[in-house]
C-alpha cells in the first residue's frame, strides 16, 4: 500500500523511521549500543520499533515499541508442531530442547556440529506469518522509511514485508558479512543458501541505498548490489572524552594493565589466551609485570575461564554496565582487541569494526590487536596509528610486540592521542548523528518526491 507523503516540517530533517530488528533498544549488547547511539536525540514521536526477542526494551532513545514474539511468527499448525517438540513460543526455535542438546554438545562432537547448522536454517527458513494486528500497526504508525540491521533470513523477510505493506524504502545497515558467509556449507542440500540470496535480493530492490560498518565492506557491497553505501559504525558520546587522562603509562607503574571489553565467542578467547601466554612470558622474564583483566558478559565467563587455567596473569572482571565502559577504559594502561584467526570467523568478520573500537579510541589509550591482519577492525587501528597490530597466529611476535609496547611510554602516549584525534573526527556522536540522519531523510524525501509526482500526474 503506498500513500501520499506530507512534506516534511521543521522537525521532518528527521523522517518518520520504524527499526525492524530482533533486539529492542538498550544497551545490552555491541549492536544495541550502536543502534541507541545511532538514533539519539532523534524526536521520539518520529521513531518506532518492531522487534522479535524476549527483551525489555529502554525508553531512552525511543518509545514506541510493538513486540513480535517468536509464537506469532508461524501459521498454526507449525506453532502447535513447535509447541509438541518442547518449544516454549518465546524464545528462538533453537531453544527447543532437542536442538538446544545438539548445540551444546556441538563443542564435542563434530557429527552434531554438523548437524546444528541445519536445524538452525529449518528455523531460520521458516515461513513468516503476520498476524492482522501487526499489519494494522505497522499502517497505522505510517513510517517514511524503515531501517534494519538484519542479521538473519527471517530478519530480512520481516524489513522487507514492513516496507512493502508501508510503500515505503528500506535501509538496510549491515555490520557483517553474514550475506556471504550465513549457510556456505550447504545446508539444507543448498536451498538455505539459495533463499537466503533470494530474501537479499527482495530486500535491495526497496533499498535506495544502504549502510555498512566500514569504508572496505562499502567499496565490496556497492560492486556486489549496485547502490550506493555510506559508512556507519558506532558512535562515541561525551563521556568517553570527558575522563581526564592523567598522562600516566606503563612505564610509570610496577604493573602494566591490559583491558579487553567485549564477548569472548567467535574464537575471541583463542586469540586472547595468546597475550595471556605473551604477558605470562613477560612477567616470566622479570623486566615489567603484566596483567590482562578480561571484561566479558558472565555466561562468557562461566563457558571460558577453563581456557584461561595456568595463566595467572589473568583476571576475569565483572560484566559491565554501559555507563561503567569509559572509566574502565580509561584507567587502562593498554586496551586489547582481538579477532579468530580461524577461515570461516575471518571470513564473517573481514569487514567489521566491533562496537568497542571507536571507545577503545576515544578513550586515549594505546590499543594492542592481534588478528587477521586483513579485518577491517585492524585496518582501522591502524588507520587512526593509535597501536600496534599483530596480523599474524605467531606467540613469539605477539610477546615481542607487546613488549615493546608496554615499556615505550612515549610510543604509548603518542598513540593514545592519535586514537582520541581519530575519535573526535570521524566517531563522536553529534558528528555521525548528523549525517546518519541526512541519509535516512534523503532516502524518505526521494520517495515523497515520486509519489508526489505520480500523484499530480494522476
Amino acid at each position: 500500500m503506498t500513500h501520499p507523503r506530507d512534506e516534511f516540517s521543521e522537525t521532518g530533517k528527521f523522517p518518520k523511521v520504524l527499526v525492524v530488528g530482533h533486539l529492542p533498544f538498550d544497551r545490552s549488547t555491541g549492536t544495541t549500543i550502536t543502534l541507541s547511539n545511532l538514533f539519539h536525540g532523534w524526536p521520539k514521536d518520529r521513531l518506532a520499533q518492531i522487534y522479535t526477542s524476549a527483551g525489555e526494551p529502554s525508553a531512552e532513545v525511543c518509545e514506541n515499541f510493538l513486540h513480535f514474539p517468536p509464537r506469532e511468527h508461524y501459521p498454526r499448525p507449525q506453532y502447535l508442531a513447535l509447541r509438541m517438540l518442547g518449544w516454549n513460543g518465546s524464545g528462538p526455535v533453537q531453544g527447543i530442547p532437542a536442538i538446544a542438546a545438539v548445540r551444546d554438545a556441538a563443542d564435542r562432537r563434530s557429527a552434531l556440529a554438523a548437524v546444528y547448522p541445519h536445524l538452525v536454517a529449518l528455523g531460520d527458513l521458516s515461513p513468516l506469518h503476520l498476524p492482522p494486528r501487526i499489519v494494522r500497526w505497522l499502517q497505522e504508525y505510517r513510517p517514511d522509511v524503515v531501517y534494519s540491521m538484519l542479521g538473519s533470513v527471517r530478519l530480512t523477510r520481516l524489513a522487507t514485508r514492513a516496507a512493502q505493506l508501508c510503500g515505503v524504502p528500506l535501509i538496510p545497515h549491515f555490520t557483517d558479512d553474514w550475506p556471504a558467509t550465513l549457510y556456505s556449507r550447504r545446508e539444507l542440500g543448498g536451498l538455505a543458501r539459495r533463499r537466503l540470496h533470494a530474501a537479499v535480493d527482495g530486500l535491495i530492490g526497496l533499498a535506495p541505498a544502504g549502510m555498512v560498518i566500514s569504508e572496505p565492506m562499502a567499496e565490496v557491497y556497492q560492486r556486489r548490489y549496485g547502490i550506493p553505501f555510506e559508512v556507519f559504525a558506532n558512535s562515541v558520546d561525551a563521556d568517553f572524552f570527558a575522563i581526564a587522562q592523567d598522562g600516566s603509562t606503563s612505564r610509570d607503574r610496577p604493573v602494566t594493565n591490559l583491558v579487553y571489553v567485549g564477548a569472548l565467542h567467535l574464537g575471541r578467547w583463542r586469540s586472547l589466551r595468546t597475550i595471556a601466554a605473551s604477558a605470562a612470558a613477560i612477567s616470566a622474564a622479570g623486566a615489567n609485570q603484566v596483567r590482562l583483566t578480561l571484561h566479558c558478559p558472565t555466561e562468557d565467563a562461566e563457558r571460558y575461564r577453563g581456557a584461561f587455567t595456568g595463566h595467572p596473569g589473568v583476571e576475569f572482571g565483572r560484566s559491565l554496565a554501559s555507563h561503567e565502559v569509559p572509566g574502565v577504559l580509561a584507567a587502562a594502561d593498554i586496551l586489547v582487541h582481538v579477532e579468530s584467526f580461524a577461515e570461516d570467523t575471518r571470513r564473517y568478520t573481514r569487514y567489521s569494526v566491533s562496537t568497542k573500537i571507536p571507545q577503545y579510541l576515544a578513550a586515549g589509550r594505546p590499543i594492542f590487536g592481534h588478528g587477521p591482519a586483513e579485518l577491517a577492525s585492524m585496518s582501522h587501528i591502524r588507520a587512526a596509528n593509535a597501536g600496534v597490530v599483530v596480523g599474524v597466529p605467531d606467540t613469539d611476535l605477539v610477546t615481542e610486540e607487546l613488549w615493546k609496547l608496554s615499556l615505550d611510554s612515549s610510543s604509548a602516549q603518542a598513540f593514545g592521542r592519535n586514537g582520541r584525534a581519530h575519535a573526535e573526527r570521524h566517531h563522536r556522536r553529534e558528528r555521525v548523528a548528523v549525517r546518519f540522519a541526512d541519509v535516512l531523510r534523503t532516502a524518505a524525501g526521494r520517495a515523497w518526491s515520486r509519489t508526489a509526482e505520480t500523484a499530480r500526474r494522476s
